[in-house]
């Protein structure tokens, strides 16, 4: 795929995506992002980048450990997004913190910005991830650390098949390179390359948790990439993609049936630019 309509598929999927994300995936997400945040070890004073923000999940607790006489910047190719960020950091009064539609492979900062750099479960929908982790060692001061997160290996991730399914209905080819950062060594090799140090690899098994059937359709189909494609869908064929994902989730089924406990994995990587 074109990484430029790869581009546009994502900014305005996650435009779509953006009012019902942290809905349905606020909970999911966090022990991803605690993660992130622990490795991060933002102290005050701290300049931070969090690249693929969203609405701010990662971005405003690092803005608090960063304090009043820090800066912390967060970017999102989604303007909506950003501005849903803006409005809450507006709301919070956190001055020290500001939001900006950016392309991860493409920062504007100078070079040697800043101490931290993060991006939580982002880099997965990038169409050429090497060059946003170059442009993360191209942006920190020397000693400063970046912190990444990816989804694991796609026989760790059980809800894996929704992508296979909006593409048998469009070719979407919304995340065709989606699972190959969190297989094997993939994500310490593309850190190693861009020239980071000391780098360290976690993993970390997760349980997705769905309440009923329509959490588990929110999630996969109005909160996440494939919503610009599901979007575009008349009724009769969402109904059809909601049976068949269902359908793919049926062995996680939770004790009481309601409910889904699907497996996942999360992949960190924390490097330090010499």
């Amino acid at each position: 795929m074109d990484p430029r309509l790869q581009r546009r598929v994502q900014r305005y999927g996650w435009d779509k995506a953006s009012l019902a994300y942290e809905q349905f995936w606020r909970r999911q997400l966090a022990p991803a992002q605690e993660r992130v945040r622990a490795l991060a070890d933002v102290a005050p004073g701290s300049h931070v980048l969090d690249v693929a923000c969203g609405t701010g999940l990662v971005t405003f607790p690092a803005a608090r450990a960063a304090g009043a006489a820090g800066l912390v910047v967060g970017v999102d190719l989604s303007q909506e997004m950003v501005n849903l960020a803006a409005e809450r950091a507006r709301t919070l009064g956190l001055a020290q913190v500001r939001f900006e539609r950016m392309d991860a492979e493409a920062l504007t900062f100078d070079a040697a910005s800043f101490d931290v750099a993060l991006c939580a479960l982002g880099l997965m929908y990038v169409p050429e991830p090497q060059k946003a982790i170059a442009e993360l060692h191209r942006v920190l001061r020397p000693g400063g650390r970046a912190v990444v997160a990816v989804w694991g290996a796609r026989t760790r991730c059980g809800w894996a098949e929704i992508f296979p399914i909006i593409d048998r209905r469009v070719a979407s080819e919304v995340c065709p390179m989606f699972f190959q950062l969190g297989t094997g060594d993939m994500l310490r090799n593309v850190f190693e390359a861009a020239g980071f140090t000391e780098v360290r690899v976690e993993r970390i098994a997760a349980t997705i948790e769905y309440a009923s059937a329509d959490d588990a359709v929110g999630a996969a189909f109005a909160g996440g990439p494939v919503a610009l494609a599901y979007s575009r869908f008349e009724a009769q064929v969402r109904n059809e993609v909601h049976a068949e994902y269902l359908d793919s989730l049926a062995p996680y089924r939770d004790a009481g049936g309601a409910g889904y406990e699907v497996p996942g994995e999360f992949v960190i990587a924390r490097g330090i630019r010499a």
